[in-house]
């Protein structure tokens, strides 16, 4: 029999919740969204402003996607990439000002080439709208013509390059603070750690519904 041990376990953990723990803050300011928000149900938004520490998670699916972040981003700056930029662009929404901020995985400024690395247990569907338009917002912020999806999955390893199309970044950050889009996907509410406490959860084969009449 052999005798249990948490050593590497404790060390994930003290890692991954610090970093959650740190962004408690941001996470209730109500000036601060995220390019991810902006691609993804607009009550979500709301939600983590008021639980914002139910978004904290540390199941092993999630570790693994974190570890093969770190591991690529390690990878690219030995290619001379700046891994986890930091982004940010100020919006004005009827008088009030907020900031979309975003932190793309990998950017070569010699060759001004934005990466953004994704993780997937499966490939079919790939690339995903969201990850698109997630690349896109940070392309039209940055203003770079093309960037690369990467998708490591457990059968392939593929690259995709995306171009940039004219993305409407205010107009997205309206309709996550009017909250308008609930969910955006079909299969949002399924991965949504807000689901049990969410008004507009839907149960499998609802239809696709939000309040700007889109379906």
């Amino acid at each position: 029999m052999y005798r249990a041990s948490s050593l590497v376990t404790e060390a994930l953990y003290r890692r991954v919740i610090g970093e959650h723990m740190a962004r408690m803050g941001e996470l209730r300011d109500g000036s601060t969204i995220y390019v991810t928000d902006l691609v993804a149900c607009s009550h979500k938004y709301h939600m983590r402003r008021k639980y914002p520490e139910l978004t904290i998670g540390f199941e092993p699916s999630m570790v693994l996607g974190e570890l093969l972040h770190k591991g690529l981003e390690e990878v690219l700056k030995g290619e001379g990439y700046e891994v986890e930029k930091s982004v940010e662009v100020p919006v004005e929404i009827d008088g009030a000002r907020y900031i979309v901020k975003g932190r793309v995985d990998a950017y070569n400024p010699g060759t001004r080439t934005v990466v953004e690395i994704k993780s997937s247990r499966t490939s079919r569907g790939i690339p995903k709208p969201h990850h698109v338009e997630q690349l896109n917002i940070y392309l039209n912020i940055m203003d770079v013509e093309s960037g690369i999806l990467v998708y490591v999955t457990s059968d392939k390893i593929v690259e995709y390059v995306i171009p940039r199309e004219r993305v409407d970044v205010t107009g997205l950050v309206r309709n996550t603070l009017g909250n308008l889009v609930h969910p955006r996907y079909e299969w949002e509410c399924e991965y949504c750690v807000f689901r049990r406490l969410c008004p507009y959860a839907r149960e499998e084969g609802e239809k696709l519904y939000t309040d700007t009449g889109r379906k």
